[in-house]
């Protein structure tokens, strides 16, 4: 597995004094250009307690290893904001690469000014966090996303300097989640207390399927028509102490029943965790963006939709598709590839992308996913053979034979996962070909 490096520049740490919450950033890109450390926001936070926690909560997602804990933690991995102009994102991806979080501070929480829209890191090290745990209901908090000098009133001035490495698993994570979101819908809701009971009730080890019943959610070690699956419930621990604030719990899956996401309502706020499938398996290897990034026109099309984002809180398909001049399939699958390259998320509560850049390459789309890479080598040497909806590839490991119409193949990658995975590189390169001679015959 390789990694890359990622440099994390603060002018300062980050600081909570006084009540005034000064949050360093480090690099990234705003609707003025790039930025060294771009400031976003200065206000007030109306509801500081909930805040404060789930804040913490996306930085304690970005500290776990669920599979196989260390005992000390490893490279600490800050945590993203993205300022959409009306609300501020935060967003982190555990260790193991099976947990995604986010938090999403909506317009209700926020009184203040926007200085600019963008994405950023922010430093969340280890006196801040003990601040933001004694942060109280009636404590009053002002949020500057973006140091200036009043804020700067701790430590001795120095330059924080941070190089973690982030590795391929971990970038492939952020494409694969809100591409997996996306095709999630809502499956069960609880209000208020009923949640509480609910979260707490659950065992911390095991796979379980969560079923709305009437207004309940029951847990059960059976699937059933509609449920989602539940593996490894300690991996929803930063919920329990957002607990006290929840309004509402809402619960998301795909109709793979694979990959859950699970939301709590805030006041003024949101805080999400997605799931990978098993406690043991991390999100990098799902395969969910092969198909889109598959097609010929991805990359062109993704370079033409990225040119009209905008920094959106909503990413409206049909308008972009109205702006590129192209269908709206294939501004589909544009922002998946945009995905690929960190420039979009999705929002499960609002089922609408949203415009972030997060500070990856995006030449590197080939190197983070090796079966595309792989499809289009044998593609491009003449492996593939059409014949009608069949395919036959030919691999140093013999033969394989591929079925266009349901996507399935004879080697030992489709046998182990039967497509739950994603395609294998059989099934892509005849894809890529079929696709090639469907153009050439127009």
């Amino acid at each position: 597995m390789t990694a890359a490096t990622q440099a994390y520049t603060y002018a300062a740490p980050s600081s909570l004094v006084d009540g005034r919450l000064g949050l360093a950033t480090s690099g990234g890109r705003a609707l003025s250009g790039p930025a060294l450390a771009p400031r976003f926001f200065s206000g007030v936070v109306t509801q500081a307690a909930p805040a404060a926690a789930a804040l913490l909560g996306v930085a304690d997602v970005a500290l776990a290893r669920y599979h196989q804990p260390q005992s000390r933690p490893g490279w600490v991995r800050d945590p993203v904001v993205t300022c959409n102009g009306d609300r501020l994102r935060f967003e982190s991806f555990s260790a193991c690469g099976g947990v995604y979080a986010r938090l999403d501070l909506l317009g209700g929480a926020l009184d203040g000014e926007v200085f600019d829209r963008g994405t950023t890191n922010v430093d969340v090290n280890a006196p801040l966090r003990e601040a933001l745990a004694r942060i109280g209901a009636r404590d009053p908090l002002h949020l500057g996303v973006g140091l200036d000098e009043l804020v700067v009133t701790t430590g001795d001035g120095a330059v924080v300097e941070k190089k973690v490495p982030l590795p391929e698993r971990w970038l492939r994570g952020f494409a694969e989640v809100q591409v997996i979101a996306s095709g999630m819908d809502q499956r069960g809701e609880l209000a208020g207390m009923a949640a509480v009971r609910f979260l707490r009730g659950l065992p911390k080890r095991g796979t379980l399927w969560v079923t709305q019943a009437g207004r309940e959610l029951k847990a059960s070690e059976r699937q059933t028509p509609g449920s989602v699956r539940l593996a490894g419930p300690n991996r929803l621990a930063t919920l329990l102490p957002l607990l006290r604030f929840a309004k509402t719990l809402r619960v998301y899956g795909a109709a793979d029943a694979a990959s859950s996401a699970w939301e709590l309502e805030l006041p003024g706020m949101r805080y999400t965790l997605t799931l990978s499938p098993e406690g043991w398996r991390g999100f990098s290897g799902e395969g969910a963006v092969l198909h889109d990034l598959a097609t010929d026109e991805a990359e062109n099309d993704a370079d033409v939709v990225g040119m009209l984002l905008n920094f959106e809180p909503e990413v409206e398909i049909g308008l972009l598709a109205d702006r590129a001049g192209i269908p709206a399939d294939r501004v589909r699958a544009a922002l998946t590839q945009l995905g690929v390259a960190g420039r979009v998320g999705y929002d499960l509560a609002e089922a609408a992308h949203f415009h972030r850049e997060l500070p990856y390459d995006k030449d590197n789309v080939l190197l983070l996913n090796p079966r595309l890479a792989k499809a289009r080598r044998l593609a491009e040497a003449g492996a593939v053979r059409l014949e009608g909806e069949l395919a036959t590839v030919r691999t140093s490991g013999g033969e394989r034979r591929v079925s266009l119409t349901d996507g399935s193949c004879t080697c030992e990658w489709w046998w182990d996962h039967r497509g739950s995975r994603g395609p294998c590189k059989h099934v892509l390169a005849a894809r890529i070909v079929a696709r090639a001679a469907v153009e050439v015959s127009r």
